[in-house]
């Protein structure tokens, strides 16, 4: 397991994860996504860029555990919500509650959607991996990747390992 990180130069900017990329990394059903995820994931443990949420490491814990068809047993799980607690993690406050209200209100977006990309700003990412959202589009300096447009794996690199 790698250590905590201690920061990141200027220059690098942080990229925020959504569940599902997370989940993709992880559910050996998704034979086209998985490969995807696990190199961008991969390049960010490499360039010590990402980041996430508690509500992300909840929901990622809760879908491989019962929502997958390939489940993974709670303990498998647990050790990768404390692999990825490494990350920088926003962690849902209340006052993160009523910020992404207000942008749920403003951007028209589902309210765990807003709390998503809420998140992602308070991390100081320049963008989210997600496949929930419109890919190309900016909210709050925020921009929206679908990882998963083009199915294809950037490389043939080794296996994702756990860190």
């Amino acid at each position: 397991m790698r250590s905590g990180w201690t920061g990141l130069p200027a220059e690098a900017r942080r990229t925020f994860v959504d569940t599902n990329v997370l989940v993709y990394a992880y559910d050996a059903s998704e034979t086209v996504k998985q490969p995807v995820a696990r190199l961008l994931l991969e390049d960010l443990w490499t360039t010590r860029t990402g980041s996430l949420s508690t509500q992300v490491l909840q929901e990622f814990y809760n879908t491989v555990t019962h929502k997958v068809a390939r489940r993974l047993a709670p303990a498998e799980a647990r050790e990768i919500v404390a692999l990825y607690s490494a990350w920088p993690v926003v962690v849902i406050r209340p006052s993160l509650i009523l910020s992404a209200s207000r942008l749920e209100e403003d951007h028209e977006l589902s309210f765990w959607d807003a709390l998503i990309v809420e998140a992602a700003r308070i991390a100081g990412a320049s963008r989210l991996l997600t496949e929930d959202l419109n890919h190309g589009q900016s909210i709050e300096g925020v921009r929206i990747e679908d990882p998963f447009r083009t199915t294809e794996p950037r490389s043939t690199t080794a296996p994702f390992e756990r860190r």
